[in-house]
Parts: structure tokens; C-alpha cells; sequence
């Protein structure tokens, strides 16, 4: 079957639950929008730096982060960003808020709590609670950062995580703000704010536009 726009024909694909023989090819676009740019894999590391590779060649950058398991018990993840001098301390305003659920299913919350935001700080930016340091607890996520070469706009980043809080919880964990600076972001830096990472992988993204 066809149909026409304007005066090119198009095949009209029917789908059904039973066969998707007919594609051959995933969408062009989707498997190669997202560019891998670095991995990095932590062991015992006070922190992970992405000191490269964050310029004005994508519009959005990507981080993933998998297995980050702390070296000290009820450590948060925090990250921060460089603004084009040696340090991790871009100006910041950000939001943050959790969901969680026990494992004895004793407490289920959901959670704001101004302690994780932060005001116009340098500081690191929280993305989880404090993860556990058992052998089997660990933190996953991801953070977009947005158009952070702009020497115009303040920089924008999201992120969400979930992770094994120390005390037996599931929690999942927002954050959003921006870096309420003009100048570029060039690197993004991730540490627990106490002891080292001792197990991670980190893999920085680029994604085309569209």
C-alpha cells in the first residue's frame, strides 16, 4: 500500500505483535546522535575528572556513571564544574529532592530538604544521599549538561541516580541548576564527600544536534 505527499509516494508499513520483520535499520539518527567520548574507570580515587573533551562540539554532553561504590560508609556523591581555571568551583544554584523505600518496607518517603541545594556556592553539588559501603551497595546515574561552551547563557545540567543508602534504602535522587557563570564550562568533576571512589565507571558523551 502507498500513499502520497505532495507528488513523492510513500510505502505504508503495517505493524502488528507478531512481526517487525520488515525494518531493517534502526532510525538513522538514533544510534549515532550519542558519541562516546571518554571512559573512565575509578579505583580508590578521591575523585573523577573530566578534564577534556567538554567544548563547543556538541550542544549537550552526557555523563554516565555505574557501580560507584564508596570507600567510607554514608559518603554523598557530589559533583562541580569548571568554569576555565584549574578548579572545581563554578558559582551554582541548584534544586534537589529524593524518593526512597526500605527494604524492611518500615519507611517510604518522598523527600525535599533544602540541605541539598545550594545558593550561589562554589561547593560540590549533591547527587545522592549517603551511599553504603557494604560490598554490595553501590550508586547509578546519569547528568546532561547543556551548551556549556555559551560565554552568553548560565549553564544548565539534570541529573538523576538511584543508589544503596547505607541504612537499606532504595533511593532515587533529582537534582537541576545551572552554573550562573558566562564563561565556558570546560570539565566536570565527581567525588564522595568523604573517603575515595573505590569502584566506578564514568563515560562522558557527546550528543549531536539535531
Amino acid at each position: 500500500m502507498t500513499f502520497s505527499l505532495g507528488s513523492t509516494p510513500r510505502s505504508l508499513v503495517k505493524y502488528n505483535d507478531q512481526s517487525i520483520s520488515a525494518i531493517t535499520e534502526i532510525a538513522s539518527g538514533a544510534k549515532d546522535d550519542l558519541v562516546l567520548i571518554e571512559t573512565i574507570t575509578a579505583s580508590s580515587d578521591s575523585t573523577i575528572e573530566f578534564d577534556s573533551g567538554i567544548d563547543d562540539t556538541y550542544p549537550i554532553y552526557l555523563i554516565k556513571y555505574y557501580g560507584c561504590h564508596p570507600s567510607s560508609d554514608d559518603a554523598k556523591f557530589l559533583v562541580n564544574f569548571r568554569d576555565g581555571s584549574t578548579s572545581y568551583d563554578a558559582t551554582k544554584t541548584t534544586t534537589f529532592f529524593q524518593a526512597h523505600h526500605r527494604e524492611t518496607a518500615a519507611t517510604t518517603n518522598l523527600v525535599y530538604s533544602d540541605t541539598g541545594d545550594l545558593a550561589q556556592s562554589t561547593g560540590g553539588q549533591r547527587v545522592t544521599g549517603g551511599t553504603g559501603a557494604d560490598n554490595d551497595q553501590c550508586g547509578n546515574g546519569e547528568l546532561y549538561l547543556f551548551n556549556p561552551s555559551s560565554t552568553t547563557f548560565v549553564k544548565h545540567f539534570i541529573g538523576r541516580s538511584a543508589h544503596s543508602e547505607a541504612s537499606d534504602y532504595i533511593e532515587d535522587s533529582f537534582l537541576a541548576g545551572y552554573c550562573n557563570v558566562t564563561a565556558a564550562i570546560d570539565g566536570v568533576q565527581f567525588a564522595y564527600d568523604a573517603g575515595n571512589i573505590d569502584a566506578g565507571t564514568f563515560q562522558l558523551y557527546g550528543i549531536k544536534d539535531s
